[in-house]
């Protein structure tokens, strides 16, 4: 039997996958009142629940989770947001976590694990009725919802509005700790997100570690117009518009830039990215220049032939911007051996240590590390 947070709202069940698939995780910050406190319970683990986020009228969306949101959450002291990727699947992305968090060895009855599902235009089957829907890809980029109630809302609104919902100080009075991941194009998403908002700040300010993980995305967001120059990709120099008019624009670059973060400055923003807890993640066979879901646009191009190429052409961006200064709030490895596997990538030593804290020496099966190139 499923549930709602709304109860007038009906939630149909959904068949949960059975294979375990890519992972994105994300948490974070506090507002408003909570629901009213029901006994402890665990949440089906098969069923989606109905959330109404926003301000004013808001907007209905829908989660999965480990816990019943209109329950008794005051003994959880750290929240994963399980964010899907592509296909938009957030209950094969909820088993990923919840088998994660199984591996773990945490403690489940004091950790909120909740997936959130984009719908998308194609996505009338899930009987996600109600409720916002973005194109298939837009979400990813921070577009804005185009039908349905909700309307024009960024999906970057939504991941505030989620974090302000699950780590309200009423509701989960013990949250310490909040972590944002994701994998392929979930990551994408992640990585913008951390990029953009602007209650990281808030949420730290009051006491929660707030990290984010980002693995194997098909491109970065870059603040200035500069891009990696071929073919060793270690020094850096505007790209041809002769080659790519378009490569500067976002999601690649600063201009145009999404209704969210509208008139934003690449420079003010890398200087306040720098200051939040990031780590990425890239698999040294993940450099397959035609895989078929890496993003060929020439904007992402622009930035490398790889997913691996554009990895560590972006850590070195990173690094040639902040000059001499160090850049200690970002944390960069390599996963040996493992390709375009979301499982293997936060399965991995230093994917399961940034996930869940892990120790690398209580996890010997997982894939090993290493610094990456200079």
């Amino acid at each position: 039997m499923t549930f709602t947070v709304r109860p007038r709202l009906a939630v149909p069940l959904v068949a949960a996958a059975a294979a375990i698939a890519a992972i994105t995780v994300m948490s974070g910050c506090a507002s408003g009142p909570g629901p009213t406190a029901a006994p402890a319970a665990q949440a089906p683990a098969q069923s989606w629940q109905r959330v109404h986020l926003g301000s004013g009228a808001g907007y209905d969306f829908p989660v999965y989770a480990n816990h019943r949101l209109d329950g008794d959450l005051s003994r959880i002291r750290e929240v994963v947001l399980v964010q899907h990727g592509l296909q938009r699947n957030g209950d094969d992305y909820y088993a990923a976590g919840a088998e994660l968090l199984k591996a773990s060895g945490r403690n489940a009855a004091e950790v909120l694990l909740i997936a959130p599902n984009f719908p998308g235009t194609p996505d009338g089957a899930k009987h996600f009725d109600n409720m916002p829907v973005w194109t298939v890809q837009g979400w990813i980029g921070g577009e804005d919802a185009v039908s349905g109630p909700g309307k024009g809302t960024s999906s970057l609104q939504v991941l505030d509005d989620l974090l302000a919902f699950v780590t309200d100080p009423k509701r989960v009075p013990l949250v310490r700790k909040v972590t944002v991941a994701g994998h392929s194009g979930g990551a994408q998403i992640v990585h913008r997100y951390a990029v953009l908002n602007n209650v990281d700040e808030k949420v730290r300010g009051a006491g929660i570690a707030l990290r984010y993980v980002v693995a194997n995305p098909s491109s970065y967001l870059y603040f200035t117009p500069d891009r990696p120059v071929a073919p060793d990709y270690r020094r850096f120099a505007p790209y041809s518009t002769a080659a790519c008019a378009d490569y500067d624009k976002y999601r690649y670059g600063m201009r145009d830039m999404v209704a969210y973060a509208k008139g934003a400055d690449g420079m003010t923003l890398y200087r306040r990215y720098m200051q939040r807890q990031v780590t990425y993640l890239a698999g040294t066979e993940d450099n397959d220049p035609n895989h078929r879901v890496l993003d060929k646009a020439c904007g992402a191009q622009a930035e490398g032939p790889t997913r691996l190429q554009r990895a560590r052409g972006y850590w070195r961006y990173e690094r040639m911007l902040a000059g001499a200064a160090p850049t200690p709030a970002h944390k960069t490895f390599e996963v040996v051996g493992v390709g375009h596997d979301q499982a293997r990538m936060f399965g991995s030593q230093c994917g399961a240590q940034a996930v869940f804290d892990l120790d690398p020496a209580a996890n010997r099966s997982g894939a090993a590390c290493q610094a990456p190139q200079p």
